[in-house]
């Protein structure tokens, strides 16, 4: 089996109805990270000084040795900043993604984190790299975190984000138990679940674009103004569709410096200058979505093997489970979990038949009113789709006039006339048999085959929640 793990579909062009409370048409949510004390230093036992997110654009790691500099940058944002933004949001439900081993090394701002009854979610043992680190130490390293956080806070987090990740870390997360809601992605603009084994794991993305980071990276925002203008559009965009979810990201380093923190006050006053806004933490957040939109398992035909699979769906073709063998041993995925997927998958494995084999398929079906219907011995789909049309009452004139005209179109092309019945009643059903005689075989074998592929999708319908 071919599967790819990505989910590039989500909740596709239909996303839920949010219901925020109050009816709110956004969810806005600031993150500060707090990072200063937890980040790369020989004196935390990392090999190298840091290198990341700072003034320092382009700074590079100095092995072996402190950067004086770089520490000092960092200080700043827990001495200065940290205290500028507190007394700016002070009043605001916000979610801290605190490093362990930095809020251990600042008491009084976790005190007064507490005091303003910010959510304290965890941001790992270490502001490091994962990428390179192996499962069980990553995992040890979350065990960790969890332990230190629920010493210094007095409460172990109810929310994960490494931020510098591996391919690991949402499912050692979610493999934890421990969280209301993993933040590891940036992948939508509303929370959603992930199956990891038999954890139902809710997943809050957060953001990368709407976050001040871009002031430390090539081609970010070189000012407060910048600032302002993206948060003040990301807000308006997501705003007028509505039902959404802002996630604004902060560090205590970058934003909390003088130049900068305006544009923060300025995008806050703006926000609450309209009607209809949820400021929340991101745990509220969660609490919210898995109470309004709790997961529900269904089988997922992109999990399944050959034989369920095909068991499932190996009648959606008409009496062709070949169809569904072959869909099977494609590349499938979260996409193909859904019906435009799964019916993709399975016209693939139509279309690149052999002609002999697709008007075998065709050969499947029953007349339209014929025989097989009057004896009841069509599939349960078929009789279903039928009398979706009132196929299954007709006169006795109308009968026998569909019996000719069968008669005639099997006789013409060889193979029975058909039609994805679910899309049209008696009258044009037998407006389409008229037109259709006319044609010739080549046209009417490719119109047949897209009616066999509607009738599919119509089926598949019936059988995947979505």
């Amino acid at each position: 089996m071919h599967r790819y793990p990505r989910d590039m579909i989500g909740y596709g062009p239909t996303p839920p109805a949010a219901q925020w409370p109050g009816n709110a048409r956004i969810a806005v949510q600031i993150v500060l990270n707090y990072e200063e004390g937890g980040e790369n230093n020989v004196l935390h036992g990392d090999a190298a000084s840091e290198a990341f997110l700072s003034e320092i654009v382009g700074a590079a790691q100095w092995p072996g040795q402190r950067h004086w500099n770089m520490e000092s940058i960092y200080e700043y944002g827990a001495r200065a900043g940290f205290w500028r933004l507190h007394r700016l949001m002070q009043d605001l439900p916000i979610t801290v993604y605190g490093v362990a081993s930095a809020l251990a090394r600042s008491p009084e701002q976790v005190a007064a984190m507490q005091d303003a009854g910010w959510e304290i979610a965890s941001h790992g043992l270490k502001w490091i790299e994962y990428k390179d680190a192996s499962e069980a130490q990553e995992r040890a390293d979350m065990a960790e975190a969890i332990r230190l956080h629920t010493e210094v806070t007095g409460a172990p987090p109810r929310g994960w984000y490494t931020g510098r990740c591996s391919e690991n870390t949402v499912r050692l997360a979610a493999e934890s138990g421990q969280f209301a809601y993993v933040a590891d992605t940036y992948d939508d603009d509303l929370p959603y679940w992930a199956e990891v084994g038999d954890r139902d794991q809710l997943i809050v993305p957060y953001t990368l674009d709407a976050n001040d980071m871009r002031f430390a990276t090539p081609q970010g925002f070189n000012s407060g103004t910048q600032f302002f203008d993206y948060l003040k559009a990301s807000f308006d965009a997501l705003y007028r569709e509505g039902g959404r979810m802002m996630s604004v990201g902060l560090h205590c380093r970058l934003i909390g410096r003088p130049g900068r923190v305006e544009a923060l006050r300025q995008f806050i006053a703006y926000v609450k200058s309209h009607e209809d806004v949820w400021f929340a933490t991101r745990e509220r957040i969660a609490d919210h979505w898995a109470t309004a939109h709790p997961h529900e398992r269904y089988a997922r035909p992109s999990q399944m093997d050959q034989a369920a699979f095909v068991a499932a769906y190996g009648g959606v073709f008409e009496h062709s489970a070949w169809v569904a063998e072959r869909a099977h041993g494609l590349e499938l995925g979260p996409a193909h979990d859904r019906v435009v997927g799964l019916h993709n998958a399975l016209c693939r494995a139509f279309r690149s038949a052999s002609e002999e084999e697709r008007l075998g398929v065709l050969i499947a079906h029953p007349d339209l009113a014929g025989k097989l219907a009057a004896a009841k011995r069509l599939t349960a789909e078929s009789t279903a789709e039928q009398a979706s049309a009132g196929l299954d009452a007709l006169t006795d004139n109308e009968r026998a006039e569909f019996a000719a005209q069968n008669a005639a179109y099997v006789e013409k092309f060889g193979f029975p006339f058909i039609i994805a019945v679910r899309d049209h009643d008696k009258a044009s059903i037998k407006a389409a048999f008229a037109t259709r005689l006319e044609n010739d075989r080549a046209t009417e074998f490719t119109t047949a085959c897209r009616q066999v592929e509607r009738i599919a999708l119509h089926r598949l319908k019936d059988m995947l929640p979505r």
